[in-house]
């Protein structure tokens, strides 16, 4: 990379715009051999809960003509685990590092990060949008106030990055991102997963282990797309686009309409290299229409020719 790919959120500089998505890069380690990591300006970690999660039961992933449904429920291995296997691989580690974060309640959130913060990672995406397991931080983003006050505690308890995760399952997912906003939240990453659900027609039963799962892939783009210009409306602070994000393509229009990084996720699946591949794609776009660097693509959409 040149240096012409270089943003920056807070005070914090990322050599690309482009983020490995949690879920579906592991805790970074797993691709070291196929992956250079720092093709990625960051990686966010598989979502941490404060005890360990066994997470759904099996099937957990179903395939769709333009993407997948996921049931994994965040497994995961509980905080003082992730903290005792990965507090030396982060302390020299190729890319920025952003810990996602899940839990029931704001005390469960507070004591996470009062653990973590003594590991070498950036900050931490405030997960309240998971959409597969039974309880957890989805219920604060049924209530703009009860997102506030968790954001707000978080803001008080860190002085590293803060990003709030929503969901595009609620329709005053606006509402949630100003409520975010006022309560500190550094910036905001959307979409995750829609809700979706699948059927195995010789047995009857559901596709996956559990009734409904987070569907995702190049079908959502859209939709995701529409979400972020919204949010991008709504907030001063950064956005950080995901849904959908296939190529370098995709991740350019998301930039344009607004968001100042993006997240890539199942992508990852099919094409492990897809950071390098983005950033190529964003350093020849920004050759050929005479830019000096990525800012000047941000927010550079013109909304429809005939207004």
């Amino acid at each position: 990379m040149n240096g012409k790919l270089k943003v920056k959120i807070k005070d914090i500089e990322f050599n690309s715009p482009v983020i490995a998505a949690s879920g579906t890069f592991g805790f970074g380690v797993e691709y070291s051999d196929i992956v250079n990591l720092s093709d990625f300006g960051a990686i966010v970690t598989k979502g941490i809960s404060l005890l360990p999660k066994e997470g759904n039961p099996p099937p957990r992933i179903v395939e769709t003509p333009c993407g997948l449904i996921n049931s994994i429920g965040l497994a995961n291995p509980g905080t003082d685990a992730f903290i005792e296997t990965y507090k030396e691989v982060y302390e020299d580690f190729p890319t920025k590092v952003i810990v996602n974060i899940g839990a029931e309640t704001e005390e469960e959130f507070l004591e996470i990060i009062e653990k973590i913060e003594n590991i070498n990672v950036v900050g931490y995406e405030i997960n309240i949008s998971c959409p597969n397991v039974d309880k957890g931080g989805m219920m604060f983003s049924e209530d703009p106030n009860r997102t506030y006050s968790l954001i707000r505690h978080i803001r008080k308890s860190t002085h590293r990055l803060v990003i709030t995760k929503l969901s595009p399952n609620f329709c005053n997912i606006k509402e949630l991102a100003k409520a975010s906003e006022e309560a500190g939240s550094d910036a905001i990453s959307l979409v995750n997963t829609f809700l979706g659900m699948s059927v195995d027609i010789e047995t009857g039963f559901s596709g996956i282990g559990k009734l409904f799962g987070g569907f995702s892939g190049p079908a959502i783009k859209p939709m995701a797309l529409k979400l972020v210009y919204d949010t991008v409306k709504t907030v001063k602070i950064p956005v950080i686009g995901m849904g959908g994000i296939n190529n370098g393509s995709d991740a350019t229009e998301f930039l344009m309409v607004g968001a100042q990084m993006i997240q890539v996720g199942s992508a990852i699946f099919k094409n492990p290299q897809i950071a390098f591949d983005i950033n190529n794609f964003l350093e020849g776009y920004i050759e050929r229409k005479g830019f000096s660097n990525i800012n000047e693509i941000i927010g550079t959409f013109k909304g429809s020719r005939y207004e």
